[in-house]
């Protein structure tokens, strides 16, 4: 059984977690980081040095970064097509995973800390107001792109559609204004419609601080 390391409200856990509810794989998932702490220990340093989550232990490996696990899940217990057969294939799933860490990722981020997870008078409007331009416009070139595919790599859900997924949870649930694009909703809607997604990326995250840090206690435990 896999054993995952991580806060179930972390974006880059629910990566983790969703690839193997979409491989149908065996996992315990363990709280740590965000208000359960515990990524100082001396336990959990000797796994991950950086003190960031997630970690995974799959019997006697142990991984770090996410985008790396969740390659290393797919190659490894593939059963739902996640991983691409071809080397071309899994150059563009490779590619619409740096993407959505390098361009789309810090944009949203920077919006997303400063609406939610930031007290009101510690956040920078102007942040915000940064993030919402940068993802519209990102937002228009996705859409041009899936146009003639239902997902990013084709027609089938691969690994290239997990990190930009789960930012597309949070951001189509963001109070802010965002440009029509039908063809990202139609791919968004296509992932609501799978179970896995369901369970580990659909999680309610709140509307500022406060409600956070509740969720965050309130899902201690849940797998």
């Amino acid at each position: 059984m896999i054993r995952v390391w991580g806060r179930r409200n972390s974006m880059n856990v629910q990566k983790v977690m969703w690839a193997l509810g979409e491989l149908e794989q065996p996992y315990e998932r363990r709280d740590v980081g965000g208000s359960f702490g515990g990524t100082d220990s001396e336990q959990y340093q000797a796994m991950n040095p950086n003190g960031l989550v997630p970690t995974i232990e799959d019997g006697d490996l142990v991984l770090w970064e996410s985008n790396a696990i969740v390659r290393h899940l797919a190659r490894s217990y593939d059963k739902a097509g996640l991983w691409p057969a071809d080397a071309g294939g899994q150059a563009r799933a490779d590619q619409w995973m740096d993407w959505a860490i390098s361009a789309f990722g810090p944009p949203f981020f920077g919006m997303f800390f400063h609406l939610i997870r930031l007290p009101p008078e510690k956040a920078d409007r102007s942040v915000v107001e940064s993030g919402v331009r940068a993802c519209g416009r990102l937002l228009g070139l996705l859409d041009r792109h899936l146009a003639t595919r239902a997902y990013l790599c084709g027609d089938s859900l691969t690994v290239g559609d997990i990190p930009l997924g789960v930012m597309a949870y949070r951001y189509f649930n963001l109070q802010v204004e965002r440009p029509q694009a039908p063809n990202v909703a139609a791919w968004f809607a296509r992932l609501q419609s799978r179970p896995a997604y369901q369970k580990h990326v659909m999680i309610p995250f709140g509307r500022d601080l406060a409600e956070w840090e509740a969720l965050e206690a309130a899902s201690a435990g849940v797998q």
